[in-house]
């Protein structure tokens, strides 16, 4: 852009100099051929004007029946005959370039095309001698007035010359007027009243012309015009003009002129000739000045073309040089920029949001720089410390309240661990009426998603959640303990292929990410569908999908929701999507683990979650120590809905106290896995198993034993199968499931090869 700059004006100002220089060239070159043009036309045509002032004069006197000769006849006409041939042959109106001018040459040819007749009709006596007297007047009127738009250059000094020049024929016609208005006198020195009016303009005119044409006129030729309008001959005429004025008698239709109109012939001939020679020498004069004018143009046009060249080189240089530097600057201060918005400030930002401080030494200073470039750059600086100083605002703000949502997220989970308690208590005590306990146990399920949209808000507010398990746990058991977060467990398939463990710290966290995308697939599928996750040993890791039928989603879609997984949002878009906050939790739980999780279409048409567990999360389950003896108080285990029955309560007067809950580091209480009392262990109610199919792993509940709730005299004795079941040891329940799970794993194996 800046290249744009200095290129811009360096063209312009080229053109302006090549449109001036072209300007004043044509302007030279125009003055020069209306200089050609007035030397071959306008010189012949003054000549012209005076032979037909002379025979219009002396054709008025032989009119009037003055003593006129046939010789001196013929001769003037031979004169103008000569003049008309001279400027026919000079004149080519297709040369003058003013349009009014060549109108008024054309008009002059076609008036003179008729000068022989007009001699035939005077010499016969036809028509009248003003009608004569106007045809010669005609051809002069219009010669004159070509002088008035002969050229067609704009030049103040040239047309003012011009006018005053076009002023002085005009006078000089008007004296010639008067001289061939007293010619039609005569004799008998009569004229009529019209022509007597006439007269007495001309004098006036006269008078008025030449007045105000002296003051325009140059020192020189003002000189030149006082002496003719001091000598005898012009005195000569004032005088007649007066007399004639003042002693004229009016008669019936025609006026008499004084005795001493007889002076006025030979003063007028004198006078004519002094006039004729002025104003040749005027036309010449300007002539000459229009020719030193064009010159001097083609000076102008010399200096300005070398001074706008000298202008113009030292335009481009300065202009290359200050670009030059100003784009080495931009460069530099783009670059200090660029490295400040892709890698200082989103550093800063990211420091910030993990709570780490920033010193001003991180971010870019001003340098107190006076000029443009310099300013600029400081004023990012600027910008930058107050970005900053927003960001560190936010970021402090962010975190106080992820502390005060932690302290109410922990407050309710209290609360909800006691309620989940009390359910708990609610469904050992009455756990003989079927219909009390399904409904005590579709409380306890809804408590527990209630626990886990406490546990949504604490990961949201940036705390974790506690894990109280202090053992690996079965991917198997893993899954079914996921799979029990959810409100529709039943729909759930669970499918465990590769027999592994993972380390305890991280359980909870990854129960509480697969309950999230089960809960999704299960709410955002039809209800008579099944939804699947599988686990399976991949090259990262372990990878678990959660497979669902649902409605079929768009690539925009599932890239607008893998970002929601990838990325953590601020609380604005956590505020426009509080009706959505599953994939940001399971965002921030896969970030916790290192984690990926990605959604894409699955081939039934619905979504697939695939869940890449990193391999350090993942222990063997053979290398497992052994199970540890039964101690007096229980480990704390987070339970899943699945595995409490009516059965277990409470202890009374724990070490953790009355309602057994086992407090966290953070406040969010867990619950213990309590001893089962009484025969009723055998005893649970199938509501919470039923739907949940188990492919691998434990089962989810111990089949139901028939009779026993029903009275004592009515019960059956049991079959010895049951006792002898209740008498394995936990070894050999461990060592029938292992088998069982190879078996079902190879099946399915064979199963996938077979198909397409």
């Amino acid at each position: 852009m800046l290249v744009w700059l200095a290129v811009v004006p360096t063209v312009a100002m080229g053109v302006q100099v090549l449109i001036g220089s072209s300007r004043l060239l044509r302007e030279s070159q125009h003055l020069r051929e209306d200089v050609v043009a007035g030397r071959q036309t306008g010189t012949p045509l003054y000549q012209l004007v005076i032979k037909m002032q002379a025979e219009r004069a002396i054709t008025a006197a032989s009119w009037s029946g003055s003593p006129v000769s046939g010789t001196e006849l013929r001769s003037r006409r031979a004169d103008t005959d000569r003049a008309v041939a001279a400027f026919l042959r000079s004149s080519d109106p297709g040369r003058v370039h003013a349009d009014r001018a060549r109108h008024h040459l054309q008009e002059v040819e076609r008036r003179l095309a008729g000068l022989g007749a007009r001699r035939e009709r005077a010499d016969a006596r036809n028509g009248s001698p003003g009608d004569t007297v106007d045809y010669y007047t005609g051809v002069i009127h219009e010669a004159i007035r070509s002088y008035e738009d002969f050229s067609h250059v704009d030049d103040g000094g040239l047309t003012q010359e011009r006018a005053s020049l076009v002023s002085l024929f005009s006078a000089s016609e008007v004296v010639a007027r008067e001289d061939s208005i007293l010619a039609l006198s005569g004799p008998s020195r009569r004229l009529t009243a019209a022509q007597f009016t006439e007269f007495i303009e001309a004098v006036g005119a006269s008078d008025y012309l030449y007045d105000t044409i002296a003051p325009e006129l140059t020192a020189g030729d003002q000189r030149a015009l006082e002496r003719i309008l001091a000598s005898d001959a012009w005195k000569t005429k004032l005088r007649v003009e007066r007399a004639v004025i003042s002693e004229h008698r009016d008669a019936p239709s025609e006026v008499l002129l004084p005795y001493g109109i007889r002076e006025w012939r030979t003063a007028d001939d004198a006078l004519a000739a002094r006039l004729n020679t002025f104003n040749e020498s005027g036309l010449r004069e300007l002539l000459a000045h229009a020719d030193e004018r064009a010159a001097q143009l083609d000076r102008q046009v010399a200096v300005l073309v070398a001074a706008g060249a000298t202008a113009l080189l030292l335009v481009v240089v300065v202009v290359v040089l200050t670009t030059r530097s100003v784009l080495r600057r931009l460069k530099s201060l783009h670059d200090r920029t660029v490295t400040v918005a892709e890698e200082t400030l989103p550093d800063i930002v990211a420091r910030l949001q993990r709570g780490q401080t920033v010193g001003a030494e991180a971010l870019p200073q001003p340098q107190g720089e006076q000029d443009e470039v310099g300013r600029i750059g400081d004023a990012f600086a600027r910008v930058v410390t107050v970005s900053v100083e927003g960001h560190q605002k936010l970021a402090d703000e962010r975190r106080g309240f992820g502390m005060f949502a932690s302290g109410i997220a922990s407050r309710t989970g209290n609360l909800v661990s006691r309620q989940l308690a009390l359910t708990e208590h609610l469904q050992d005590t009455f756990g003989q009426d079927e219909a009390l306990l399904a409904d005590l146990m579709r409380a306890d399920q809804l408590t527990v998603g209630m626990r886990r949209q406490i546990e949504n808000l604490l990961i949201l507010a940036g705390g974790e959640i506690p894990d109280p398990h202090t053992e690996p746990m079965r991917v198997a058991d893993l899954l079914r303990e996921a799979a029990a977060e959810v409100e529709d467990f039943r729909r759930i398939d669970r499918h465990a292929l590769d027999e592994i463990s993972v380390e305890p710290g991280v359980i909870s966290r990854l129960s509480h990410l697969l309950a999230e995308l089960l809960d999704n697939a299960t709410r955002f599928s039809p209800p008579t569908s099944r939804v699947d996750i599988r686990s399976q040993l991949v090259a990262g890791g372990l990878c678990i999908e959660v497979e669902d039928r649902g409605p079929r989603v768009t690539e925009e879609r599932y890239e607008e929701m893998n970002g929601r997984l990838h990325s953590a949002p601020p609380y604005s878009v956590l505020a426009e999507n509080a009706h959505r906050l599953g994939l940001f939790v399971a965002g921030h739980l896969a970030e916790q683990l290192g984690a990926k999780v990605t959604l894409r279409r699955s081939v039934f048409g619905g979504t697939s979650a695939v869940v890449i567990v990193p391999g350090e999360h993942l222990v063997d389950t053979h290398e497992r120590g052994p199970l540890p003896d039964p101690a007096p108080k229980p480990a704390s285990v987070r339970r899943p809905a699945e595995e409490r029955r009516p059965g277990d309560v409470p202890r009374q007067g724990a070490a953790d106290g009355e309602d057994g809950l086992a407090p966290t580091g953070s406040g969010l209480p867990r619950r213990r896995r309590k001893e089962p009392v009484g025969p009723a262990r055998s005893a649970v109610v199938g509501a919470a198993a039923r739907g949940s199919r188990v492919v691998s792993g434990r089962p989810a509940l111990p089949e139901r034993v028939p009779q026993t709730h029903i009275a004592e005299q009515l019960r059956e004795p049991r079959a010895a199968a049951s006792a002898g079941q209740d008498a394995a040891t936990p070894e050999e329940v461990a060592d029938a499931w292992a088998d069982y799970e190879d078996s079902t794993r190879q099946a399915e194996l064979e199963l996938r090869q077979d198909q397409p």
